[in-house]
């Protein structure tokens, strides 16, 4: 997964990538080596270039996270490009035909369209149950839907596509 990370106003690359024996993370397109533990709640031991540091982050408003370690104290705002149209650059609307993939593994609970349908950019199509959240997948675009290729109750893989909206 590739996010945007800006840190007391610097922008960062974060490019996180899940392999067999644990992460393997990029900042700025550079391999870096870290490990990284939740000890409690929103505290995080991380292992980083042989020194162990404890982070504390703290949501705050506007989707903003403060972050404290060793007596320093950050300020860090995470865009994560699959929420880019729900964020404050809404007028970057997805262009052409569009097929909605499944973002998980889980299960269709509840089509909220149909073929035929308007849509408006960022209304929900459907919802897809994993690991016991409901997770509302959205239009990356406004039109009309084209296709459903799910039903309720149907499960589905990650990547699978579920609907098209052009």
């Amino acid at each position: 997964m590739k996010y945007k990370v800006c840190i007391s106003g610097k922008s960062y690359a974060v490019e996180l990538e899940h392999k067999a024996d644990g992460w393997q993370a990029r900042l700025d397109g550079e391999a870096m080596a870290a490990d990284v533990v939740e000890t409690l709640p929103d505290t995080f031991s991380v292992l980083f270039s042989g020194q162990s540091h404890q982070v504390c982050v703290t949501p705050s408003s506007g989707g903003q996270l403060q972050l404290q370690t060793g007596g320093l104290e950050f300020t860090a705002e995470v865009i994560d490009p699959r929420s880019w149209s729900g964020r404050r650059h809404g007028a970057a609307e997805a262009e052409g035909r569009q097929q909605i993939a499944a973002p998980m593994p889980g299960k269709v609970v509840r089509l909220l369209v149909k073929a035929g349908d308007s849509v408006e950019v960022g209304q929900g199509l459907l919802v897809v149950e994993a690991m016991k959240m409901q997770n509302e997948i959205r239009s990356p675009k406004s039109g009309s839907v084209e296709r459903v290729l799910v039903a309720e109750g149907q499960a589905v893989n990650a990547g699978e596509v579920l609907c098209v909206v052009a």
